[in-house]
């Protein structure tokens, strides 16, 4: 949490206020563009979040990387998103990051298809946007561990879940095992 209280200090000196004076107050792509920020650097989301987040992940372009630039200009709205090269970094982090690097995400994205056999696993290899933006000084975000081998059926899971993936991949594999099944 002292990472987001970092976050939240920083955008108040830099300019990002939050006065009851109405013309200090920030409003529309500004304002959600600053509110997106703070949202996606935090593990939990309020209700409050949902403005933000709605605009943000409502940027959707043809092209992924089109999607990613348009995404990150919006996030440059908010005044304080290049004030330091930490907030420019955590803009640029966010804009490759959320939403694509939780467990359902990496599972999702990771998928190896083997051609050999039809079938496909999951990459126990997190990419380094994703470290970049779980791992950056200025987020609060549990990071997703890998549960077993990717061969054998391995997958990601959410940090605070790992004990019971864990049961359930070994249980998994046991069975697999007692019908001679090894993945």
């Amino acid at each position: 949490m002292n990472r987001l209280l970092t976050l939240v200090v920083l955008m108040a000196v830099c300019g990002f206020t939050l006065s009851a004076r109405a013309e200090d107050v920030l409003t529309g792509d500004t304002r959600l563009a600053c509110e997106a920020t703070l949202c996606l650097s935090s593990g939990t989301r309020p209700s409050e979040c949902s403005p933000s987040l709605s605009r943000y992940f409502g940027i959707r372009k043809k092209w992924w990387s089109d999607t990613i630039k348009a995404r990150f200009n919006f996030l440059q709205l908010c005044p304080v998103a290049g004030e330091t090269p930490e907030m420019k970094s955590l803009t640029k982090a966010i804009s490759q990051g959320a939403g694509r690097c939780d467990a359902a995400g990496l599972n999702m994205l990771l998928k190896v298809v083997s051609w050999e056999d039809d079938d496909y696993y999951i990459s126990n290899k997190m990419p380094s946007y994703c470290a970049a933006y779980n791992n950056h000084e200025y987020t609060d975000l549990a990071t997703p561990v890998y549960v077993g081998e990717p061969e054998k059926g391995g997958f990601w899971t959410e940090a605070e879940n790992y004990k019971e993936a864990l049961a359930k991949y070994k249980e998994i594999q046991r069975r697999r095992a007692q019908q001679g099944i090894w993945h």
